[in-house]
């Protein structure tokens, strides 16, 4: 890839980065009202955690949330606004204004132990789905299409990612500043720039997914560190393995091995080649 592109890559994560900080700060006082509505009072009860049927784009949700049909926003779609907080997309879409926008998705802010299932399709965002300072997120069954960055984490640690389709998004997944994630069984199409994206991140694993038709499969920077990347099959993209443009997988304690690919930076970080 050449450098501009990978230059571009890397200030669009860091933007959305600063974006999310942004948008993060009003948060405390949104659990109670956004602008000048109240979020809806949740009535109903599962064990001790409140349950909410029918989310409205914009609002902050916490407890166990179900969609009951899809979510056409013309700003952001669902903000989580507390811990153990489980969102059942169960079918149903969350589509966004565009990628140009800086409208999220699903925003979950300094929130831990989060879980968000599908099936269900999020499009159409800057970021399809956006983890900021959270710990012990899981994210399964989803189809994230035609974002700027599908899903995106920063400042976060332990996230859980499987069994997602991610296509047809500049970045697919990336990662900054984050932490102990594992990616796996993922399908990743389409994605311009990269499937999967690291920067600054470290002693993550990413293993079993299959990811093609980016510049990049999967690229880690010079900073991103004890990562293991293995058994996944990442073909016909431009460079399927990048480790920091060339840089010996050595120098920053990243492994590679036993992946099913034809075009790895360094040479060597290919089954056989």
């Amino acid at each position: 890839m050449k450098r501009t592109i990978m230059s571009y890559m890397v200030a669009t994560i860091l933007s959305i980065a600063a974006i999310g900080g942004v948008a993060m700060q009003p948060i405390p006082s949104m659990a109670q009202t956004q602008g000048n509505q109240s979020v809806p009072s949740m009535a109903q009860t599962q064990g001790n955690q409140p349950v909410v049927s029918t989310p409205t784009c914009g609002e902050v949700v916490q407890g166990i949330v179900n969609l009951t049909s899809n979510l056409n926003c013309n700003g952001d779609g669902l903000i989580v606004g507390g811990d153990n907080t489980i969102i059942h997309l169960n079918g149903y879409s969350i589509k966004g204004p565009g990628q140009e926008s800086s409208k999220v998705g699903l925003m979950i802010p300094n929130n831990d132990n989060v879980v968000v299932e599908g099936p269900g399709d999020i499009s159409n965002f800057q970021a399809g789905i956006l983890v900021t300072g959270a710990s012990h997120v899981k994210m399964s069954s989803l189809i994230l299409e035609k974002n700027q960055i599908g899903m995106f984490m920063t400042g976060s640690d332990n996230a859980q990612v499987e069994q997602n389709i991610i296509k047809d998004n500049n970045l697919g997944i990336a990662s900054h500043s984050s932490k102990s994630g594992i990616y796996t069984s993922n399908l990743l199409n389409g994605n311009v720039l990269a499937g999967i994206t690291f920067v600054n991140t470290k002693d993550s694993t990413v293993s079993q997914n299959n990811i093609d038709g980016s510049q990049n499969g999967i690229f880690a920077d010079a900073q991103s560190s004890g990562n293991t990347i293995s058994m996944n099959n990442v073909l016909h993209n431009v460079i399927d393995l990048n480790n920091a443009n060339g840089l010996p997988t050595n120098i920053n304690s990243n492994s590679a091995r036993d992946n099913n690919c034809q075009v790895s930076n360094p040479s060597g970080l290919c089954i056989g080649r």
